[in-house]
């Protein structure tokens, strides 16, 4: 397993028990992307990405993603197939039960996260990289 896999399954061993304190494994100028999903954008810095991720768990309750698998895809880039998990504050939406693949796409370089992009979307990722599910 090399290092990238390694650092990205710690960065889920602590998302998995709704830990989003660590930000050790971003690069301070990380590309931080929500691709599509209720609100899409794109944010620079630690700081940035902070702060969308932080307002974006104000809209959950016990929002966790659940890993369904990962791929390295070369010596840069890893993709996490996840679940969304969690029930929207608002609506009361609850994920359980229901299915709601998505996928992250890690890029790395020097032992840190350089950039982020979230997916709502499964289909959309693997058609953004090119690949089929």
């Amino acid at each position: 397993m090399s290092e990238n896999l390694d650092l990205v399954r710690s960065i889920y061993a602590d998302w998995e028990r709704g830990d989003y304190s660590s930000v050790e494994w971003a690069h301070p100028e990380i590309d931080y992307v929500f691709a599509d999903g209720p609100a899409p954008g794109r944010w620079t810095g630690k700081a940035a990405a902070g702060d969308v991720w932080r307002d974006f768990l104000t809209a959950w309750e016990d929002y966790r993603p659940e890993v369904d698998e990962y791929r390295e895809l070369d010596d840069r880039r890893v993709l996490v197939l996840v679940q969304h998990r969690g029930r929207g504050k608002a609506s009361g939406l609850n994920t359980e039960g229901m299915k709601t693949p998505g996928a992250n796409v890690f890029e790395l370089r020097g032992g840190k996260v350089t950039r982020l992009a979230l997916y709502w979307s499964r289909e959309r990722a693997l058609a953004d990289l090119g690949l089929e599910e």
